[in-house]
């Protein structure tokens, strides 16, 4: 099976892309469109967001191989090394992470869609800037539902 016939979306001729650019443009903005040749390899039309979702999605699977190819420590101080953002997490939150990382990892490859493992690295990774940064060290004052006050609109 070719990866063209994998992917989602629409197949189109070549013929259509030029007597129906603008259609056949439009239709590649979301899942990828196959655009078949007579004389020559069928060809695959994206959008770059998703070109370079692919491409951060394949990069970030190359990063967690060499981590599980690596049998020194447990996954999440493994990790740690791959990403050392990490480190500005407590222990629990970098266990968390890592798997976390690992779970959306393979839901991303196993349904063609890399936008939930480079959501989930996103997320993390934003996180440990926080905290790195003082944002999670502030004592929360909490309101009692009693003590809630309603603001005036300015």
């Amino acid at each position: 099976m070719t990866i063209a016939a994998e992917l989602p979306g629409a197949t189109r001729r070549s013929s259509d892309l030029s007597k129906h650019s603008a259609e056949v443009f439009a239709e590649a903005e979301d899942p990828p469109v196959t655009v078949t040749r007579r004389d020559g390899e069928a060809l695959v039309l994206m959008s770059q967001r998703e070109a370079e979702g692919r491409a951060r999605l394949l990069n970030f699977a190359e990063q967690l191989i060499t981590v599980t190819l690596d049998d020194n420590g447990t996954l999440a101080e493994r990790m740690s090394r791959a990403f050392p953002w990490m480190l500005a997490l407590s222990l629990t939150d970098r266990e968390s992470c890592a798997q976390d990382l690992v779970d959306a990892a393979r839901a991303s490859l196993s349904t063609d869609q890399p936008h939930l493992a480079i959501a989930e690295l996103t997320s993390w990774k934003e996180t440990a800037a926080a905290v790195a940064a003082g944002l999670g060290s502030a004592d929360l004052e909490r309101l009692d539902d009693d003590a809630a006050q309603t603001a005036e609109r300015p």
